[in-house]
């Protein structure tokens, strides 16, 4: 069962759930509250042992959120709450004509959604998006294998999986959807979803899950996250302060997490650091050669960031089980595949590429976050939004696509 955890008791769960996903002594100092002004939900239970990962959904269970009402400002058609294609692309000036077309966006989770298929043609008429279906071509789900046996249904899980195809249907509606679902949460299981959607041919692969560092995440690297030429996403985690694997795989685009709201600037929008996003430096993974900030010898997560808070929250439809149709969600399993769909709009990455590298080539094609934090580490970037680079947010928000294209 879900837990509901309102404002004050949802500082408490982050810091539990830091202690397992972050270092000893950066865990419990970082822990931050995820929401303001609304009480959330976990889709997923929190992981309890190593190796075994979580979804970084939260659904919106009770208030009011700052995006309740933004995409009818944006839309003539009455919308649900929550912050929709429109939005989404305004504030992160993506281009909404054919881009896109003919790239096949990934998405890995786990445990299967029976109505998968069903909710995002909800989601997709809503709001005029084209079809994305099985007969037409668009839509694909396989097992972890890539055929048909698909694993049990998991109510939390599949609403991490309706949050991820609904993003990526926002950010890139003419791009295809691979569904690859893993047979359990361990990350073996999810690893393998990882290699099956390359090799189904999916250059861009999306998970929104983590859990906590350990000494296999070198192998789980080399055996499931090594791809080049393929840009793979993840999330990096709702506890606030504290480092996530597989965010911190060297081979991945870390992707953090902000606060959305408009604005009166000429962006029309702004972005700060939401109090949840996970950063800070790995305890395993080695810097790769793009990376370089001082601080962390290692790896330092984030890369790059996208919306994330619950109360600047996305709409989401689900109907699986006790969903209740449409929702409103956050965590930074929101922010993953829309940055997925991002690279998908600037092209397929060069052959032998590495496209977490990218945005470090193109610094000045996105959004800088310069405020907030998301927890306690002494002042520094590694947990405060400041000029340029920064834990939280990364290198910023995407301002189109040129900083996703290499």
């Amino acid at each position: 069962m879900r837990r509901i955890v309102s404002f004050p008791a949802l500082a408490t769960l982050a810091t539990a759930a830091l202690a397992l996903a972050a270092p000893v002594g950066q865990a419990a100092q970082g822990a931050a509250s995820p929401a303001h002004g609304v009480t959330v939900a976990r889709a997923c239970t929190a992981p309890t042992k190593q190796n075994q990962m979580a979804c970084n959904a939260l659904q919106v269970t009770a208030g009011t959120p700052k995006s309740a009402r933004a995409e009818s400002g944006l839309s003539t058609a009455a919308a649900p709450s929550g912050y929709g294609p429109a939005s989404l692309q305004s504030a992160y000036n993506l281009p909404s004509a054919a881009s896109g077309s003919g790239q096949t966006v990934a998405i890995v989770d786990a445990y299967d959604d029976p109505t998968a298929e069903s909710d995002l043609a909800v989601y997709r008429s809503q709001y005029g998006l084209p079809a994305c279906t099985t007969a037409n071509g668009c839509f694909t789900k396989t097992d972890q294998n890539g055929g048909t046996g698909y694993p049990r249904g998991d109510s939390g899980w599949a609403e991490e999986i309706s949050l991820d195809l609904d993003m990526v249907s926002a950010a890139c509606p003419n791009c295809k959807i691979l569904l690859v679902e893993a047979k359990t949460a361990s990350m073996t299981n999810l690893g393998t979803a990882v290699n099956t959607a390359v090799r189904l041919g999916a250059k861009f692969v999306s998970n929104s899950y983590g859990g906590s560092e350990s000494s296999s995440d070198a192998t789980y690297d080399s055996s499931y996250f090594n791809h080049p030429g393929v840009a793979i996403t993840v999330s990096s985690g709702d506890g606030g302060y504290g480092v996530e694997y597989p965010a911190a795989s060297k081979y991945v685009t870390a992707v953090g997490g902000t606060s959305l709201n408009t604005a009166s600037n000429s962006r029309g929008w702004t972005d700060t650091v939401w109090s949840g996003a996970g950063s800070g430096c790995s305890t395993y993974d080695a810097k790769p050669s793009w990376q370089k900030d001082t601080v962390c010898a290692d790896r330092t997560v984030a890369d790059v960031s996208a919306v994330a808070d619950p109360n600047t929250g996305v709409a989401v439809y689900d109907s699986y089980r006790s969903a209740t149709g449409w929702m409103v969600f956050g965590g930074t399993s929101a922010s993953s595949p829309l940055i997925a769909a991002t690279y998908a709009l600037g092209g397929a990455p060069s052959a032998g590429s590495y496209p977490a590298s990218f945005p470090y080539a193109h610094t000045t094609a996105l959004y800088d976050v310069s405020s907030g934090s998301n927890g306690s580490c002494g002042g520094s970037y590694l947990c405060t939004g400041t000029t340029g680079y920064d834990g939280p947010s990364g290198l910023g928000v995407p301002n189109g696509t040129t900083a996703f294209t290499g």
